[in-house]
């Protein structure tokens, strides 16, 4: 009996043994794709690397493009061992430390640039719609946090939050990619000069 006859599509969504199972299934996935990327290969290659038969692999994620985007947002999920920016600093220092993580898991900001590149893409429905809602949902958080910055005094009352927003954003992801290209690109530091030009120098 292979895994997806096993967890049939029955008690993949009613019981939890389903649910447990492509649970496990994912969290081998993320560090399969953390170690490689992202690199074109096909399902059934990756469900060799992961160790699940390739029916199973499409019996819960359908693509390897639902694959993809299910890998990167579990690991989204996981503890960021701790780390949170300072205190009354800039979206900016947040993206920093977000930065200094993500060089121990390439892979994974690789497989985030994949889904990204593929989002502009119209035959590419799921990454399209995961990455615009979360380049939304940034942009509405870090404008938030803007504001409450700038009301507290500790960010430049002249910007616009929206504005602020969308520049960290492409700054972070724009300095993520030239450090995927080319390690000696100093990420973090360029990320702290622009949280020194938010916060007026603070």
């Amino acid at each position: 009996m292979t895994d997806a006859e096993a967890d049939s599509p029955r008690t993949r969504g009613r019981y939890p043994k389903g649910i447990a199972r492509r649970q496990e299934i994912l969290d081998k996935a993320i560090d399969v794709f953390a170690k490689r990327g992202s690199q074109k290969t096909s399902l059934r290659a990756i469900a060799q690397e992961v160790g699940v038969t390739h029916a199973a692999l499409t019996h819960y994620f359908g693509s390897l493009e639902e694959l993809l985007v299910e890998v990167y947002r579990e690991s989204q999920r996981r503890p960021d061992n701790g780390k949170q920016p300072p205190a009354a600093s800039s979206p900016a220092m947040a993206m920093r430390v977000s930065a200094e993580k993500n060089r121990s898991i390439p892979g994974l900001v690789q497989l985030y640039s994949t889904l990204t590149a593929m989002a502009l893409e119209d035959n590419h429905p799921a990454a399209q719609e995961f990455i615009t809602d979360r380049f939304a949902r940034l942009r509405e958080e870090i404008s938030r946090q803007v504001i409450e910055l700038q009301d507290s005094g500790h960010l430049r009352a002249d910007l616009d939050p929206a504005h602020v927003a969308a520049l960290v954003i492409a700054a972070s992801d724009g300095l993520q990619t030239q450090w995927l290209l080319d390690g000696a690109v100093d990420h973090e530091g360029a990320l702290e000069m622009l949280d020194r030009l938010l916060t007026g120098g603070r």
